[in-house]
C-alpha cells in the first residue's frame, strides 16, 4: 500500500495560481481576446480560480469548460463517463484560447481537449496551463504556464485540488 504525501499545501496552490495569472496577463500584452477553458473536470476549479485572480490584477475573462472525454483516443481503452458538461459562452473564433488542466501526465487530454475546442470555432491561438506537471508525456505537447514541475513515477497517482496536491 502506498502512502499518500501532500506536496504543496493550500497556501502553495494559491502561490502558484496567483504566478499563472500574472505570466498569463504578460505572455498575452494584457487580456484582449483572452478566455480561459478548464478541462473538466480537474481543470474547472483551476480556470475559476485563474479567472479570479485574473479579475483580481488586471480585469475579468471569460471562463468556460469542456468536457474532452468523447474525443479521446482510447475510449475502448478505458470507461467513459460524459456526464460533465462543456459550457463555453463566448466566441471561439479569433480569440487565445487558454486551456486549463490540473495535472498534466501523458498529453492524450490535452489532445482530446484540442479536437472538442474545434467544435466551438477556430480559435487564434491555444496556449496551456496546468497547475501540475508530472511529465511521462505520451505526446508532444508542452505547457506555456506550469504551477509546478512533479516528477513522479508511473505508479503514483497525483491528486490535485485548491487544498493541495497529494501524491499517493
Amino acid at each position: 500500500m502506498t502512502q499518500s504525501k501532500q506536496v504543496l499545501g493550500p497556501h502553495d496552490v494559491r502561490r502558484a495560481v496567483t504566478r499563472m495569472a500574472h505570466e498569463i496577463i504578460e505572455r498575452n500584452h494584457g487580456l484582449d481576446g483572452v478566455a480561459l477553458v478548464g478541462l473538466q473536470r480537474g481543470g474547472v476549479w483551476l480556470a475559476e480560480a485563474l479567472g479570479t485572480e485574473i479579475a483580481r490584477i488586471e480585469r475579468t475573462v471569460p471562463v468556460g469548460s469542456i468536457d474532452a472525454s468523447l474525443y479521446r483516443d482510447d475510449i475502448g481503452l478505458r470507461p467513459v463517463s460524459p456526464a460533465s458538461v462543456s459550457a463555453i459562452p463566448f466566441d471561439v473564433d479569433g480569440t487565445t484560447v487558454v486551456l486549463v488542466d490540473d495535472v498534466l501526465y501523458t498529453g492524450r487530454t490535452v489532445k482530446a481537449a484540442l479536437d472538442a475546442i474545434t467544435d466551438y470555432g477556430r480559435p487564434a491561438a491555444v496556449q496551456l496551463a496546468v497547475l501540475v506537471d508530472r511529465g511521462h508525456r505520451e505526446l508532444p505537447i508542452r505547457p506555456d504556464f506550469v504551477g509546478k514541475n512533479l516528477p513522479t513515477s508511473t505508479a503514483e497517482q497525483v491528486t490535485a485540488t485548491a487544498d493541495g496536491v497529494v501524491i499517493g
